[in-house]
C-alpha cells in the first residue's frame, strides 16, 4: 500500500468511532500488517483476483452470526429461540449489511474494478459483501468478536427495537396468512413477474398480493422471496391503516 492509501484507511477507521483500546492501537501505530488485512477486505474481486475481499467475507459471515447471537443474548433474553433466530436473520441480512455499509460511507473507500463500478444494479450486493468482509478483517486482526460488538451493537439495538415494534415483526407472510385465517377467508395469492434478468437488480421481480381477488399491495425485490415479503408487509400496513374487517 502507498502512503495515501494508508492515510485513507486510517481516516475511514477513525470515522467508525469504535471505542476499543486494541482498535485505537492500530490507528496510533499505523500497524501495516493489520491495515493490509483491512485493505484486503476493502478490495473487491473485480479489481484483483489474487488479493480481494472474498476470503474475509467468508470469515465475516460466520463472525457476524456469532456477534449477532451474542448481542441478542445480552439484550433480548425474553425472546424464545425461534424469535431470536428470526431477529438475527434480519440484522445479519444482505439488506441490513447494504444499508449499514451506506451509512458508514463504505463506497468511498472500496477499491473496485471499472466493470463492477459501472454496474449500478449490483451496488447494494457489493456493499453488503464488503461490509461482511470488513467484519471478517476485524476478527482476523483481533482474534476476537469483542470489537465487532463494540462497533455494531448500538446500530443493532436501534434496528432491533424497530423490528420488534413492527406490527408484522419477523415474518410478514405468516402474519398476513394468520389475518386471513382469523377472518375465515382464502389465503393470500402472490403473483410474481420477472422484470429483469440482471442478478442483484433490486427490481428484478415484481410481486402482486391478492386477497379475495382484490389487489392489496405490490412490490419489487431482488428475489421472489424478498418481493413477496415486502408486498406482504405493505398489505399488512394497508389493512391496519384502513381498518379492514
Amino acid at each position: 500500500m502507498d502512503k495515501k492509501r494508508v492515510e485513507d484507511i486510517v481516516n475511514f477507521l477513525k470515522s467508525l468511532n469504535i471505542n476499543s483500546v486494541k482498535f485505537n492501537q492500530i490507528l496510533i501505530t499505523n500497524n501495516l500488517a493489520k491495515l493490509s488485512i483491512i485493505n484486503e477486505a476493502l478490495t473487491h474481486s473485480s479489481m484483483s483476483k489474487k488479493i480481494n475481499h472474498e476470503k474475509l467475507e467468508f470469515l465475516g459471515d460466520a463472525v457476524l452470526r456469532l456477534s449477532a447471537s451474542e448481542f441478542i443474548e445480552n439484550n433480548f433474553q425474553r425472546l424464545d429461540v425461534g424469535e431470536r433466530s428470526e431477529l438475527r436473520a434480519q440484522i445479519v441480512s444482505d439488506e441490513w449489511l447494504a444499508k449499514f455499509g451506506k451509512l458508514i460511507h463504505l463506497e468511498r473507500i472500496i477499491i473496485i474494478g471499472p466493470k463492477a463500478l459501472g454496474d449500478s444494479s449490483s451496488k447494494d450486493t457489493i456493499i453488503a459483501e464488503i461490509t461482511e468482509a470488513l467484519i471478517g478483517a476485524f476478527y482476523k486482526c483481533f482474534s476476537s468478536a469483542k470489537e465487532i460488538n463494540l462497533w455494531l451493537d448500538k446500530y443493532w439495538l436501534k434496528d432491533s427495537k424497530l423490528i420488534l415494534d413492527s406490527p408484522c415483526k419477523f415474518n410478514a407472510k405468516s402474519k398476513l396468512q394468520e389475518w386471513c385465517q382469523s377472518k375465515s377467508i382464502n389465503l393470500p395469492i402472490y403473483k410474481i413477474t420477472e422484470t429483469s434478468k440482471t442478478h442483484g437488480d433490486q427490481k428484478r421481480f415484481y410481486c402482486e398480493v391478492f386477497i379475495k381477488d382484490k389487489l392489496y399491495a405490490t412490490s419489487y425485490g431482488p428475489s421472489h422471496k424478498k418481493a413477496e415479503k415486502i408486498a406482504a408487509s405493505k398489505a399488512i400496513e394497508f389493512i391496519m391503516r384502513t381498518n379492514i374487517d
